[in-house]
């Protein structure tokens, strides 16, 4: 049976083979073969860190392998609904209930300085009433009170765009489950400053 591609950015190509992913970092022919080798393992090791490590704090696809020298990743298939898709599909009270729930496990990676990079309702994918995170191609350890308010602020953008009916009081779910992390006051009042420029630039 062939492998059956189920998304392609500009960055990686997903594929499904039978209960597993593969993400396969694409070539990138404008830049010089040596360099675009380096990156492209660099950035599977990278991602392969970040899932292993936030594993430990929070639901991830498990890493079956991680191979540098064809800069694939071959994680298990979570057999769930993604968020995007979903989310507006329940009662209100259950879509509160869930976004405490991303909150929270936002909260336990950031505690271990874990940012996701692109924290958005397409990287989550709710099963058996539990909510897997994937997809940490653009994430990053940091201390930063700056970048873990980025993600909050990702994540914000997200609701609004995709899920605006109730988008507020989603995010403010969002934020009580957060408040499991001890400075979760310090990013908050970064989240602000973030807000006001991503407000001046329009």
């Amino acid at each position: 049976m062939e492998n059956q591609i189920i998304q392609q950015g500009a960055e990686a190509i997903i594929l499904k083979e039978k209960n597993n992913i593969i993400k396969k970092r694409i070539k990138k022919s404008y830049r010089i073969k040596e360099l675009d080798e380096k990156i492209r393992k660099l950035r599977t090791r990278s991602e392969t860190k970040l899932l292993l490590k936030a594993s430990e704090e929070i639901l991830t696809p498990k890493v079956i392998k991680s191979d540098e020298k064809s800069k694939e990743i071959i994680m298990e298939f979570i057999d769930g609904k993604k968020l995007s898709d979903h989310l507006d599909k329940f009662s209100k009270k259950e879509q509160k209930e869930i976004c405490k729930k991303i909150g929270k496990s936002v909260g336990k990676i950031h505690s271990k300085n874990i940012i996701h990079g692109d924290l958005t309702t397409s990287n989550m994918i709710l099963k058996s009433n539990k909510i897997y995170f994937i997809d940490f191609g653009l994430g990053s350890i940091s201390h930063k009170y700056e970048d873990k308010a980025v993600d909050l602020h990702l994540l914000r953008q997200a609701l609004e765009a995709k899920h605006f009916k109730y988008w507020e009081e989603l995010f403010e779910e969002v934020l009580k489950g957060y408040q499991i992390f001890s400075e979760y006051k310090i990013v908050l009042e970064r989240l602000k400053a973030v807000e006001k420029r991503g407000r001046y630039k329009h």
